[in-house]
C-alpha cells in the first residue's frame, strides 16, 4: 500500500481537489493507497474540509497538530501513523507533478528503498536561486551528507526506513531529508520540472528558512567543531611565533621589522583582539550545539497530534 501524507497548512481550499486528483490517478494506475491529511496547526477549517473527507471516504485519515510546528515535523507526525509500504509526503499547492509520485512507487516495485526526486531547474527567482544554490552548496561542501545542486522537496522511502525513524529518530531541530540520507539504503535520484503555470505564494518566511537551515547544517555536520580544534592549534602556533619574535626583538633591543616600526602596544592590541574575537567565535558555536543536548534531554515531542478523525 502506498501512503500519501498532504501537508495541509491553510489548506481548506485546496485539500478536496488534491485528493481527488491523487484518487484519480492511484485508480487509474492500480495502486492501493491511504491519503492521510496532517493539519500543521492552521487556525482556517482545513481541519473540518479533512474531517469531512475522511467521512466520507474509507482510504482518507485526518489528523490536527497542536499548533504549527512546520512541514518538517508535520511530516515526522505523518511517518508515526502511517500504514503503508511506501510512504511520501505531497504539499497542498501541486508544484510537483502527480507523475512524479507515480514514478517514485514506480522505483519501489523495482526494488528502490529510497527515492528522492529533485528539481533542475527551480522558475522562483533569481534571488531565491542564488539562495538555494549557495545553501545547498554549503550544505554539501561541510555536511556529512550529499544533496542535489538545488535540494529536493519530496522523496518517498520503504516500510523499514519508516520503522527505524519512528523508533531510533527523535525529531527536534532536524529536518526529515537529512535523517533519511544520514541512513544510507542507496537512494534513487530523478529530475523533474516543476509545472510553469503553477503559482501559489510560499510560506517559507525568511526566519523559517534561516531555522531550517541551522538545524540541517548542525544536525548533518560536525565541520564548527573540527573549525574550532584546528583554529585553537593554529592560533597556539601564531602565538609561540609570536612570542619568539617579541622576544628576540626586546633582547636585541630593536622596535622595527623590515624598516617598520611596530610600538609595543599595537602588538598587545593585535593579540587581544584576535584571542578576544577567537574565543566569543568558539563560544557560540559550542552553545549551538550545547543548546541542541539541552533540547534533546529534555525529551520533548517533535509534535502533537491534537485532533484525529479514524
Amino acid at each position: 500500500m502506498y501512503t500519501v501524507m498532504l501537508l495541509s497548512y491553510f489548506s481548506s481550499e485546496r485539500i478536496e481537489s488534491v485528493f481527488r486528483e491523487v484518487d484519480r490517478r492511484m485508480q487509474d494506475e492500480g495502486i492501493c493507497y491511504e491519503f492521510i491529511i496532517i493539519d500543521d496547526g492552521s487556525t482556517d477549517n482545513s481541519y473540518q474540509v479533512a474531517s469531512a473527507l475522511a467521512d466520507k471516504y474509507t482510504q482518507v485519515r485526518a489528523y490536527q497538530l497542536s499548533r504549527n510546528f512546520s512541514a518538517h515535523y508535520a511530516m515526522f507526525a505523518g511517518f508515526s501513523l502511517a500504514r503503508g509500504d511506501i510512504v511520501t509526503a505531497m504539499p497542498d499547492d501541486w508544484q510537483t507533478p502527480m507523475d512524479v509520485y507515480i514514478r517514485m512507487y514506480r522505483e519501489w516495485q523495482n526494488g528502490a528503498q529510497v527515492i528522492i526526486p529533485y528539481r533542475d531547474k527551480r522558475n522562483d527567482g533569481f534571488m531565491n536561486e542564488i539562495f538555494a544554490r549557495s545553501y545547498y552548496k554549503i550544505m554539501n561542501s561541510l555536511s556529512d551528507v550529499s544533496l542535489p545542486p538545488l535540494g529536493a522537496d519530496i522523496f518517498a522511502i520503504d516500510r523499514q526506513l519508516v520503522d527505524i525513524i519512528n523508533e531510533r529518530i527523535h525529531p527536534i531541530n532536524t529536518s526529515t531529508l537529512i535523517e533519511v540520507l544520514r541512513l544510507g539504503f542507496d537512494p534513487v535520484y530523478f529530475p523533474y520540472e516543476r509545472p510553469k503555470n503553477v503559482y501559489c505564494k510560499s510560506r517559507w518566511t525568511f526566519k523559517k528558512k534561516m531555522k531550517l537551515f541551522r538545524d540541517t547544517f548542525y544536525a548533518s555536520s560536525n565541520f564548527p567543531i573540527k573549525l574550532i580544534n584546528w583554529t585553537g592549534m593554529l592560533s597556539f602556533l601564531l602565538s609561540i611565533i609570536v612570542i619568539v619574535i617579541s622576544t628576540i626583538l626586546k633582547l636585541t633591543g630593536q622596535e622595527t621589522i623590515g624598516g617598520f616600526k611596530i610600538p609595543g602596544w599595537t602588538t598587545t592590541l593585535i593579540i587581544i583582539s584576535f584571542f578576544c574575537g577567537l574565543i566569543l567565535l568558539s563560544i557560540s558555536i559550542i552553545a549551538e550545539y550545547l543548546l541542541r543536548v539541552f533540547d534533546e534531554v529534555k525529551d520533548r515531542p517533535g509534535f502533537i497530534i491534537k485532533r484525529s478523525k479514524k
